[in-house]
């Protein structure tokens, strides 16, 4: 039996308009989608490349 993975919100999201984006914890993986359009799917990253995407995205901020 298969747990349904469950997705929370950024901690960045939500100040933009309404823009989300979730993450969900993939066996090990990272899962990213938008939450306001869920029919689109999501990535899937290996903890690691999560880790490098956060490090290039903060250093945006």
């Amino acid at each position: 039996m298969t747990t349904p993975t469950r997705w929370r919100e950024s901690s960045h999201s939500g100040g933009n308009e309404g823009n989300c984006v979730e993450v969900g914890d993939l066996d090990g993986r990272v899962g990213v989608r938008d939450s306001k359009d869920l029919a689109a799917g999501h990535l899937i990253l290996s903890r690691r490349r999560f880790a490098a995407l956060l490090a290039v995205v903060g250093a945006r901020d």
